[in-house]
């Protein structure tokens, strides 16, 4: 049997709509060049995997696993990332909403603006390249903040509920250094719709998107 291979999501908005938070110019090159990239390498090493292991060499299957953890949680991340942002302008974008889920942040941190600061400190305490993420912990149900180190994704039982991309290319050719402003700006885009649709719902539910782009 062949494996599963995965296609680019296209994005439920126009390469232009996050504006001024990100750029055309950057949507298009991280959508369409380095998404792609990491399903075009995953795709590969998940068919490398699958013929070595078809043949018993285990040894071969074996040395494709850090590309395919590598290459797979880049596109896992990315197709979390794209559908967890809105328009500005979009009423996805208010707080109002996610009403549960804002519920529950206050309920955490004492307040939407506490936690925004410390979201931010997490992001921006990131050494190198990496995500942040808001997640839903599968045992207590209750809302914890991650950060993971290159493409490392939320796999281990939570539910991711929105991310924020700190590699350079997220933001770069707009902000240069500016990695603060970026972190600023990018709660005008968040998506607080789907953050609520998630957090409500199942942690397959999250991940729905994947089986969508098989």
């Amino acid at each position: 049997m062949p494996p599963a291979t995965y296609s680019l999501p296209p994005l439920p908005y126009a390469y232009d709509a996050l504006e001024p938070s990100i750029s055309k110019q950057i949507m298009e090159l991280h959508h369409q060049k380095h998404h792609q990239t990491y399903i075009t390498n995953l795709n590969k090493a998940l068919e490398v995997s699958a013929k070595a292991g078809s043949e018993g060499k285990l040894q071969d299957a074996a040395a494709q696993l850090g590309a395919i953890r590598f290459n797979g949680g880049g596109h896992i991340n990315h197709s979390l990332f794209w559908e967890g942002l809105a328009p500005a302008s979009s009423p996805d974008s208010q707080l109002t909403a996610a009403p549960k889920l804002a519920g529950a942040i206050k309920a955490t941190w004492g307040s939407f603006d506490k936690f925004k600061e410390v979201f931010g400190a997490a992001l921006l305490g990131i050494q190198g390249s990496g995500w942040g993420w808001l997640v839903k912990e599968a045992v207590t149900g209750q809302l914890r903040i991650v950060t993971l180190a290159n493409q490392e994704a939320v796999v281990v039982g939570d539910t991711p509920l929105f991310g924020v991309d700190m590699w350079e290319h997220a933001y770069y050719l707009q902000y240069l250094n500016g990695k603060a402003a970026y972190v600023e700006n990018i709660w005008k885009i968040i998506n607080w719709k789907t953050a609520e649709t998630r957090y409500a719902g199942s942690r397959d539910d999250a991940f729905k998107v994947l089986k969508a782009n098989m």
